[in-house]
Formats: C-alpha cells, sequence, structure tokens
C-alpha cells in the first residue's frame, strides 16, 4: 500500500511536471521558440538547372503577448537572413481570439513585412483570418480585404487568384496564388471559398514549372499534375503535435496534410508549421518556424 508520504511526493512531482508542460506550451515554446525547418528536393515538371530557395513565413497570427511587432520584425530579420531567392507570405497576420491582450492591425503587419529581401521578390497570399476579421469583406461577401490593401500598399504584391511569370538567371517559371477556401462564412462550420484555381492556373501561358501558394492545404487534393509544388499554411503543425502526430487538425483530411513535405500521386506540397497561434494560445512538440524550401 503506498504510504502517504510517497503520495503527496508523487502528486507533487505530477503538478510540477503538468506546471512545466503547460508553462513551455502556453508560454516558452510560442513566445521565445523559433526554428527553421529545410527542405530540399526536385518537384516533378521541374526544368534541369533552376535551382530555387524558398522561405515561407505562414500564420504570424500578430497579437500581444505572444506575437508582438517586434518579435516579427526579429522573425523578419532572420528570414532575411537565409538568404531567399524568393520570399512568400503564407497568409493569417493577425487574430482576434478571445486570449490577446491586444490586437496588431494587420497594416502594422504589413509595414514590418517592407523589410523582408529577396532578388526574385516578396509575395503574398491571404488567409481565413484575413477574411473572417474583415468585417466589411465578410457583409460585402468578396475583396479586396484590408489585408491585401495593406500588403500591396507596402509594395507587396499580393496574388490573389492571380498567376505571374518570373525567372532566374534567364530559366522561367510560375509563381501563382488562390485566395482562402474558407474566405466567408455561411453559418457554424460552413463557409463559401474564394480561391479560384481554375481561373488561376488558366492564366499560366507557357509548360514553365508552376509554384502554387494556397493557405489551406485542402485545395492541394484539388491541384492538377501541371502544378510542381503546392505551399500551405493554415494547420500550424496542428499546433500541438507529438511524436509527429497532432491530435486536432483544421483539415478534412486530419493528420495527412497537418504538416511537413507531402507526396501523392507524385505530387508535392509543403505545409509550413507557422509562426502564431490562432484559436488557442499554445504550441506543443511544433515550435514556430520558417520554412525554408530549396528546389532543383
Amino acid at each position: 500500500m503506498i504510504s502517504r508520504r510517497t503520495f503527496l511526493k508523487t502528486s507533487g512531482l505530477t503538478l510540477l511536471a503538468g506546471a512545466t508542460a503547460a508553462a513551455y506550451g502556453f508560454i516558452i515554446e510560442p513566445r521565445y521558440r523559433l526554428v527553421t525547418t529545410h527542405y530540399a528536393f526536385k518537384p516533378p515538371r521541374w526544368t534541369p538547372g533552376l535551382k530555387l530557395r524558398l522561405v515561407l513565413l505562414a500564420d504570424p497570427h500578430l497579437a500581444e503577448p505572444l506575437m508582438p511587432v517586434s518579435r516579427w520584425q526579429s522573425i523578419i530579420a532572420t528570414a532575411n537572413s537565409l538568404q531567399p531567392d524568393l520570399m512568400l507570405l503564407l497568409g493569417d497576420y493577425t487574430t482576434s481570439n478571445r486570449f490577446i491582450s491586444a490586437p496588431v492591425p494587420v497594416v502594422e503587419a504589413a509595414k514590418a513585412a517592407r523589410a523582408l529581401q529577396a532578388p526574385l521578390g516578396v509575395y503574398a497570399i491571404t488567409g481565413n483570418h484575413d477574411w473572417w476579421d474583415d468585417t466589411e469583406a465578410q457583409r460585402r461577401g468578396g475583396g479586396p480585404t484590408i489585408a491585401q490593401m495593406a500588403f500591396e500598399d507596402e509594395g507587396i504584391p499580393v496574388l490573389e487568384n492571380l498567376a505571374t511569370p518570373l525567372s532566374k538567371d534567364g530559366v522561367p517559371f510560375w509563381l501563382s496564388g488562390t485566395s482562402s477556401d474558407v474566405a466567408i462564412r455561411k453559418g457554424h462550420s460552413r463557409f463559401e471559398s474564394r480561391a479560384d484555381l481554375v481561373g488561376t492556373l488558366a492564366q499560366v501561358t507557357d509548360d514553365a514549372p508552376i509554384i502554387h501558394m494556397a493557405h489551406e492545404p485542402d485545395l492541394f487534393m484539388q491541384m492538377p499534375d501541371r502544378v510542381s509544388l503546392t505551399l500551405s499554411g493554415h494547420t500550424h503543425g496542428g499546433q500541438v503535435r507529438l511524436f509527429g502526430w497532432s491530435p486536432i487538425v483544421p483539415s478534412s483530411y486530419g493528420n495527412e496534410l497537418a504538416y511537413g513535405h507531402v507526396i501523392k500521386n507524385n505530387r508535392h506540397l509543403v505545409v509550413s508549421g507557422g509562426l502564431g497561434c490562432s484559436i488557442a494560445p499554445v504550441r506543443f512538440g511544433v515550435p514556430p518556424e520558417l520554412t525554408v524550401v530549396d528546389l532543383g
């Protein structure tokens, strides 16, 4: 039979472990950690000799206290130090959940992003929170969102169902982006898409490889073979991830599209773990990350 002393000691250690885990998940990992995750591969339908470095910044969700402007600026400086050819912003720049102490206007997020540097450019897309937190866009049922206008005002193109031709060392490729697939609230757990994948890809006029930005990874399941690589955020890697598994993933496909480099039927997707928190102010086992993708 366990003694009272042993019981109290075990209980105390259990409470201490729980408090330590809570402090880590609610404060240390989301507020103070930042990792750089690297992927390197040659996607299908890729032009021989074309080498690109992409740096992805997904889901910063600026708000006090976990992601103030000062932390966003520090992340931007780190992103610049990675020397990408292209800097890509994958949406969800602010948040308005009940756990924040003060919001950060998306215009402040965009102003800070002006410091991002890449020789082939800095490009953005919008995410679901950029739509959900924009009451006027919700009322209209369409854009442009405040987020789109804020980034464009700072000289950062927002690929809202757009494709643009680019090249490196004379070798052409396409960068395309779609809007959020769950943009307009239509009731409890019901949303209307503003992603026009068919119309976006119809803008491509040659056989050069396509890199596509889609905030929600579920759109990957509709991606044609013509697209060499899809880049997404949105899931935050599940925000809590244990042994490569997340108990809650905001995707219809669960852990299949929760995080990392996914290959399905020779189609490639990279899902960034992202930087911030949205619904709950916790990250555990999936620290905020800058995602580096070396292609070719």
